[in-house]
């Protein structure tokens, strides 16, 4: 078995049980040293996602609105947008494994298994659909974060907008999602909650290892101002969008965040 041809191969399986399946074969043999290194050609850039003979993909604006998470409905809504981060998630790291070449073998080995939790996660969230009567799949779906990792074809550019930027923006998100599930009160909503948890507390090691490799592109072009470097690569693919009003301040500094940037992100001043 060959690692990037048989990584392109996964990543193109668009049945996210398949998938993961083919995903979790490929990683025994990974980690049992088993694979062959076949770094000859170019990587392919993927025009659409692996998703779109599985999902029916909307405009953004067309995706239905999560509404209250007090209602069986809101919460089906809320779960299937998770579910679908969360499959993005596993496609994102396993293209940052396929795509960029030559690089120290400690890459590899953090982006699989980023992409291993990421389909734990998945399926944590799938199952908690099914005991609602849902599936991932049963409502439409976007294409942003496909778009931005398509639009993300350098180590620096990847590092910095998909872990360092948006998995970072999701630890700001993930403890106003619980306070809202907490204040509706109802029990059942005690597994969700767990769930949410035990994703905050993995996402904060995948932001830390988009950090590291962040900072390990920056010093391989001799870029010395890092943050300075992190705010402008933000702010060409997502203009005006770098400050935060909520920022889960614990959180970031586990990722790799310094005091100093995690004021200089915030929308007001805070105590860091």
């Amino acid at each position: 078995m060959e690692f990037f041809s048989t990584l392109r191969e996964i990543i193109e399986l668009s049945d996210p049980y398949e998938k993961i399946a083919h995903f979790r074969d490929f990683y025994q043999r990974f980690q049992e040293g088993e694979l062959l290194w076949d770094g000859e050609g170019d990587p392919v850039v993927f025009q659409d996602p692996s998703y779109l003979s599985y999902c029916r993909v909307v405009p953004p604006h067309q995706v239905p609105k999560r509404g209250g998470v007090g209602s069986l409905r809101g919460q089906i809504s809320l779960l299937h947008s998770i579910a679908h981060i969360e499959y993005s998630a596993i496609d994102l790291a396993l293209d940052g494994a396929y795509r960029f070449r030559g690089l120290p073998y400690q890459f590899y080995r953090d982006w699989l298994q980023v992409a291993e939790e990421e389909c734990r996660h998945f399926l944590m969230i799938d199952r908690l659909l099914r005991e609602r009567g849902s599936r991932y799949g049963a409502l439409p779906v976007h294409r942003k974060l496909f778009d931005v990792g398509r639009a993300t074809q350098t180590l620096l550019e990847r590092m910095a907008v998909v872990p360092r930027y948006l998995e970072a923006n999701g630890l700001d998100a993930n403890p106003q999602i619980m306070e809202r599930l907490k204040r509706v009160g109802d029990p059942s909503l005690a597994p969700v909650l767990e769930a949410l948890e035990l994703i905050l507390r993995e996402e904060i090691g995948h932001v830390r290892k988009g950090d590291r490799w962040f900072r390990w592109a920056c010093r391989e072009r001799g870029i010395e101002d890092i943050e300075g470097e992190y705010r402008r690569v933000v702010e060409r693919f997502f203009p005006g969008g770098l400050k935060r009003r909520d920022i889960n301040i614990w959180a970031r500094k586990e990722a790799g965040f310094s005091c100093q940037e995690i004021r200089s992100l915030a929308q007001k001043p805070i105590n860091c």
